[in-house]
């Protein structure tokens, strides 16, 4: 075989195949202290380390939320973070069944030759963090590639330097025991059609996997993260049967049958519409050798934000209302959701940012 064997090599087709569990997906609290903050200010809340770990035991504390989920992506410091009673974060989720993954990504800078297009950074010492974030118990981690559709974004340079990045961030991941999620971001904003973001995506995606192949990465113990293809933000809306057409036909031309799962960002819809979506693929008769399923931040979080308020009586409403959430996107994942979900505050609105950044 001329792939590399890494000795993770069982673990981690297990371990990205438990991720993929129908039913089950993986909430995104990864946010960096900057952008969590940004979150905390939208409902009046400072952003110090015990408001940041307060709101993230309230997500992973929340009575019977764990069970829709089978991973939870953190940020170094949540990783180490423990429990108003002195308990691991980790250990919380493990007990819960839910496997504990992290940000290894440094974020984006410019990349020079291009209009304003950006690269991943955080190679370097990337090997000696996985080891340590796996003896702190991660099994999986998350790096973002973010590309751009303009009048002639993306360019061949974007695809082929971020496609690379993310291929050699999945072997040294691989060769330390964490599953590699790949995720290509291609950004919603702009006035571009459906049409568009599909040839974009296939263009992105068939790339990535190019380089993953190159790089010898084991395709088994990972995992995908990409936008949904739908219309651009200042583009007319769809509909969800719509928009899981054109996203499982741009999959199915180009992720290998070996990838075990494709969990979805959801890249600015509002919560409910993340879930619709996702529900319609599900619903979709046609071949799709991989579970798909979701990987939310702001579609996961939103309305219990807002529930919460940063303020301990409202605790309990706040981790029904999660509950409720996880819930309504586990049904998604088998294509049984109803939309009969009470919606809360916040649930329908449009998350939306243009260029955002973690």
């Amino acid at each position: 075989m001329s792939h590399f064997k890494s000795k993770y090599a069982e673990e981690l087709a297990k371990n990205a195949a438990y991720i993929g569990t129908p039913g089950k997906g993986i909430l995104a609290a990864d946010e960096s202290t900057g952008t969590i903050g940004k979150r905390l200010s939208s409902i009046n809340v400072e952003n110090v380390e015990e408001n940041r770990r307060a709101l993230r035991e309230l997500l992973f504390t929340a009575p019977g939320g764990l069970q829709y989920l089978s991973g939870v992506i953190l940020f170094e410091e949540t990783l180490y973070q423990k429990t108003a009673s002195g308990k691991p974060f980790v250990e919380v989720l493990k007990e819960g069944g839910v496997l504990p993954g992290i940000k290894v990504d440094k974020g984006v800078i410019e990349l020079p030759g291009t209009n304003g297009e950006t690269e991943t950074q955080g190679l370097d010492g990337l090997a000696q963090r996985c080891q340590k974030y796996y003896e702190a118990g991660a099994r999986f981690a998350k790096w973002r590639a973010v590309l751009k559709i303009g009048p002639n974004e993306p360019s061949e340079l974007s695809i082929h330097q971020n496609a690379y990045g993310l291929a050699r961030y999945a072997v040294i991941c691989q060769e330390n025991g964490l599953v590699p999620i790949v995720e290509p971001e291609i950004l919603v904003d702009g006035p571009h059609s459906i049409d568009v973001c599909a040839a974009v995506t296939e263009r992105v995606l068939a790339a990535c996997y190019k380089a993953l192949n190159d790089n010898k990465v084991m395709l088994e113990g990972t995992l995908l993260k990409p936008n949904m293809v739908t219309p651009g933000s200042e583009a007319p809306k769809v509909a969800p049967e719509v928009i899981a057409e054109y996203t499982v036909r741009a999959l199915q031309r180009t992720v290998p049958a070996a990838v075990p799962a494709i969990v979805f960002l959801s890249g600015g819809q509002s919560e409910e519409e993340a879930t619709r979506n996702l529900n319609a693929m599900n619903q979709l008769k046609t071949k799709k050798p991989w579970s798909l399923s979701f990987s939310f931040g702001r579609a996961l979080q939103q309305s219990t934000l807002k529930a919460w308020a940063g303020k301990k009586e409202n605790l309990e409403k706040a981790q029904k209302v999660f509950l409720a959430r996880a819930k309504a996107n586990s049904e998604a994942t088998l294509g049984t959701y109803k939309g009969d979900t009470t919606l809360a505050e916040g649930a329908s609105e449009s998350l939306h940012v243009s260029n955002y950044k973690y």
